[in-house]
């Protein structure tokens, strides 16, 4: 019988062509009365979504301010900043227009707003635990982090270069409106870099040591071969809007946690990708394309037993046909590889800007995601120190 789970996705979606024209409607519904509009600047702004949110928010009697310049990895100094905007303001809602970092920088702010007396980074350090917040909503323009409907947010504390991540059923937005139709300036490798993310939230689920829950499994299956099967179209055309609005509902579906039910809890390659994003600032979906493929032939070689996953993955998200388990296994690694590339995302550590690393770095990578040797991470299989380190030799070329 299937492993014992529990499911909680409170996130109301709001879902189609011309959606952001309610969101004064939905934050005064959900009784937002003065808000803070978080977004990063190029493609709020290109696509007009950002004065739309502004004019359907005054149409509702609803004051707003704006706090722009987010950045990929977001940065802890932001969230200050708009911690003292909120508190100056009485800020009663924060709204997020963007993708993940702009996402993940507002549900810090709600929580900074609605805990004054704490500095927040102890939640990410762990010394605190988050127990309320200020409410959110989000207008989707950058299908990749799946952070509209997750309990999970992301925060770079720029100063001392630590990247950590903070799982909370707090971090679910109230609303999340997706429009295709706002995706359509994004440049294409950004939207490379959105599909990998996809796909590796799903991937990264889908590779678990607990089985027998065939729904989550096949739903897991269906969700990475519609990603496969568009990522090419969106790449090509950020306009289409059929084959985007594919992509938008999968990362909703990525990383709301649906397709990891009764699976164990956690991932995998995200915290190790972390030491190359805090270290060197590469962009999220890069490092996780330049590091996957080696986690998989890892994993695989430590323990034979995995290869019997690979092999399904193989079978039944690629086509593969081969019987022999541990061929079709590296077949179904080879071709995610492959696939990769053919979006042109990095596949090794030396494709990307930071560039192939000496002994030291290497060391230096692994030391940052065990904490020093003091914690393990993943799930298939659990890293410790010495793994992570031969993980980040394998990626090393």
């Amino acid at each position: 019988m299937a492993s014992n789970f529990e499911f909680y996705s409170p996130t109301r979606v709001i879902f189609g062509k011309g959606t952001e024209q309610r969101v004064g409607a939905l934050v005064r519904e959900y009784g937002g009365t003065r808000v803070l509009i978080v977004y990063g600047g190029k493609s709020a702004v290109r696509s007009g979504v950002l004065d739309r949110a502004e004019k359907s928010l005054a149409e509702a009697g609803i004051s707003s301010w704006t706090l722009g310049g987010v950045v990929p990895n977001p940065h802890l100094d932001k969230v200050y900043e708009g911690i003292r905007i909120g508190k100056e303001n009485s800020i009663d809602f924060l709204l997020a227009v963007g993708g993940g970092s702009v996402i993940d920088t507002a549900k810090a702010i709600a929580h900074g707003k609605a805990n004054p007396e704490i500095d927040i980074w102890e939640f990410w350090l762990g010394k605190q635990k988050v127990s309320k917040t200020t409410p959110i909503g989000v207008i989707l323009t950058i299908p990749a982090s799946g952070s509209e409907t997750s309990d999970s947010v992301v925060l770079t504390d720029e100063t001392i270069l630590q990247k950590r991540g903070l799982n909370t059923e707090f971090n679910r937005p109230r609303f999340a409106i997706m429009n295709p139709e706002l995706t359509m300036t994004l440049p294409p490798y950004q939207v490379a870099c959105g599909v990998t993310d996809i796909m590796m939230h799903t991937l990264e689920r889908y590779f678990n040591p607990i089985q027998g829950n065939e729904t989550t499994m096949q739903l897991a299956e269906a969700v990475l071969r519609v990603v496969i099967a568009n990522g090419p179209a969106v790449i090509a055309d950020a306009g289409n809007l059929d084959a985007m609005s594919e992509i938008m509902w999968c990362g909703s579906l990525s990383h709301n946690g649906l397709t990891g039910l009764g699976g164990a809890k956690g991932l995998s390659v995200h915290p190790v990708s972390f030491a190359l994003s805090e270290k060197y600032d590469i962009i999220h979906g890069e490092a996780l394309s330049a590091l996957w493929c080696s986690w998989a032939r890892y994993v695989c070689k430590v323990n034979e037993d995995n290869y019997k996953f690979f092999a399904r993955y193989a079978r039944n998200v690629w086509d593969i046909a081969e019987p022999d388990v541990k061929k079709a296994a590296n077949a179904g690694i080879d071709a995610s590889e492959a696939y990769f590339k053919s979006l042109g995302m990095p596949v090794s550590i030396g494709e990307l800007s930071c560039g192939v690393q000496d002994e030291a770095g290497i060391e230096d990578l692994a030391a940052r995601v065990s904490y020093h040797g003091t914690r393990r991470v993943g799930t298939l299989v659990s890293l410790d120190h010495e793994a992570l380190r031969e993980i980040f030799a394998m990626a090393n070329h």
